[in-house]
């Protein structure tokens, strides 16, 4: 057992090396101070850059939102022309989309202006439109793929329509979307010829949606796909 005298020096060295630690510490700080003030202040710099730059986005987004709400109003009132280019006064869905695309509400004035050119008969320019939209929401991103869809028929160009069905389909399983998107996937490769394709399409809507109005009613159409494959 360690005498009282030996717990003392022992005490003595830990303290020694302890206070030869931070001697060395403060060395290498006042060695190296340039360096850490500038890292010190890289960081500052840093972090008022992405304050300054979440400021100017949520700005920017308030914006949007504003020059979006009218251009809404004359869709809602299937006033297309107006809500594509506005009124003079607020913008249109594109030039929203054009000066602010890289806010919500600017990527919504992609897809609100193709479905706008869509309703107006225009489908390449509704096309380019709703490929420009990016979402994640469940209903509003497999829509836009629909709706691509829907124009590649209009411009019978029935494979890419089959083929934007299917992406509309599988963007996101939801009781809506999939078995309508589906569908008409499954008619279309029907309308092709594609007995395989749409059978699998068939088979994937019982699957997957068999409480559905269109899972309900699939069943003759496999057998009816089944019967043309023999």
């Amino acid at each position: 057992m360690a005498t009282k005298k030996e717990k003392e020096v022992k005490g003595e060295e830990r303290l020694e090396n302890v206070e030869s630690a931070l001697s060395k510490t403060e060395l290498w700080i006042e060695e190296h101070q340039n360096l850490i003030y500038g890292i010190i202040a890289a960081v500052i710099v840093l972090a008022g850059i992405i304050w300054g730059v979440k400021a100017l986005n949520d700005k920017r987004n308030a914006n949007a939102s504003k020059e979006i709400f009218t251009a809404q109003r004359y869709f809602e009132k299937e006033s297309y022309e107006a809500a594509l280019v506005g009124d003079g006064n607020y913008l249109g869905f594109t030039e929203v989309y054009d000066s602010y695309s890289g806010t919500k509400a600017g990527k919504l004035a992609a897809y609100y202006a193709g479905i706008s050119y869509m309703k107006l008969g225009k489908y390449e320019e509704a096309i380019d439109y709703l490929k420009k939209f990016n979402s994640k929401d469940e209903i509003l991103a497999p829509m836009a793929l629909g709706a691509i869809g829907d124009c590649y028929m209009e411009l019978d160009d029935m494979n890419n329509a089959a083929s934007y069905y299917e992406k509309a389909a599988a963007k996101s399983k939801n009781e809506f979307t999939g078995p309508m998107f589906l569908t008409k996937a499954a008619m279309t490769h029907e309308m092709l010829g594609n007995y395989a394709a749409a059978l699998k399409c068939y088979k994937t809507l019982k699957a997957d949606y068999p409480l559905s109005n269109e899972g309900l009613e699939v069943g003759r159409n496999i057998a009816n796909m089944e019967e043309k494959l023999k």
